[in-house]
């Protein structure tokens, strides 16, 4: 059995991680990156396919016929044509649980960011203004508390349930909207046009599909509350970046935290150097426990595939 890692770089941060776990499984071939002009020729006979972020398209299932097996080293399979695989017997898993933690922990490092102004006050005090101050408090900048805002998570799976219960640990007031509408559900589910309007902080916690592609618009950004912030630690494909690039210019929003877009490595953005608008690069998924932990979850997708019995499948028999 051959496997081919199409872009092993993305699992490691200096060699911390290998995937030389997998090799007792299948004869394994490890490449840095694949281009999308590279898929088909990397994959070749292969049997197996591990992936972060490389496309693999319905030209790639005709082209590639030994093909039984996509592993995705991500929760998002959007990357993937599933229904093609499907249509192929090609068998889809993905490590949906993977990162809960550590983008709730992202997201909230985000939206205190800017409620506590953390990084205004380093600087200032690193060009000695607090040596300086008049008084035994320096606070130029105004902070505000959490208690009492209103938390709107949009997607209530993993991570946007894991991001409400902080969120009420802060003492915010928690709305959820999901297409899902789950019956335990502790918060108050409500529209999606409702959360935009009520929330002090939007947070989005959805895949990127059809239905949520383009999301984020300037219909909805138009309804929220000047104070607003909004975060997205999904997918870029959600939000309309210069529909949010507009609100923010506009201060039809106060703020937004963003830790994906619509292209990356990132290019041009209509919210590149936006004073109000935070950019961290795709980081929410990256703490070595996450990353070790989705190394974990993938080697088992793969030894359940071989035993005939596979796991965390996002594929479907046609």
């Amino acid at each position: 059995m051959r496997l081919v890692f199409t872009d092993c770089n993305t699992m490691s941060m200096n060699g911390d991680l290998s995937p030389d776990c997998f090799e007792p499984y299948a004869e394994v071939t490890k490449y840095p990156y694949t281009s999308p002009e590279d898929v088909i020729k990397n994959i070749g006979d292969a049997e197996m396919v591990l992936c972060n972020k490389t496309l693999i398209p319905n030209e790639v299932f005709c082209k590639c016929p030994n093909l039984r097996y996509i592993g995705v080293l991500a929760t998002g399979y959007n990357t993937i044509d599933v229904d093609s695989a499907s249509k192929h017997g090609v068998v889809v898993c993905n490590a949906g649980t993977y990162s809960t933690m550590a983008v709730a922990q992202h997201t909230f490092a985000m939206i205190l960011y800017y409620y506590n102004k953390i990084s205004l006050y380093d600087v200032d005090v690193r060009k000695d203004a607090w040596k300086h101050s008049p008084q035994f408090s320096y606070f130029p900048y105004s902070t505000m508390e959490l208690t009492g805002k209103t938390l709107s998570v949009i997607g209530y799976g993993g991570i946007g349930r894991q991001v409400a219960k902080i969120g009420e640990a802060f003492g915010m007031r928690v709305i959820v909207s999901t297409r899902t509408m789950p019956k335990d559900c502790p918060f108050e589910l409500v529209s999606l046009e409702q959360a935009f309007k009520e929330a002090d902080v939007l947070t989005i916690h959805t895949p990127l599909t059809p239905d949520t592609a383009n999301m984020v618009c300037w219909e909805r950004l138009k309804t929220m509350k000047p104070t607003a912030m909004l975060v997205n630690t999904a997918r870029g494909g959600i939000v309309i970046e210069k529909d949010l690039a507009r609100a923010l210019q506009q201060g039809i929003i106060a703020y937004a935290a963003i830790d994906v877009l619509q292209e990356e490595p990132m290019t041009t953005t209509p919210l590149d150097g936006l004073s109000n608008c935070l950019i961290t690069p795709h980081i929410a998924w990256t703490p070595y426990e996450t990353r070790k932990r989705l190394l974990d979850i993938s080697l088992e997708n793969v030894k359940s595939f071989l035993q005939g019995t596979p796991q965390n499948v996002v594929s479907v028999k046609i």
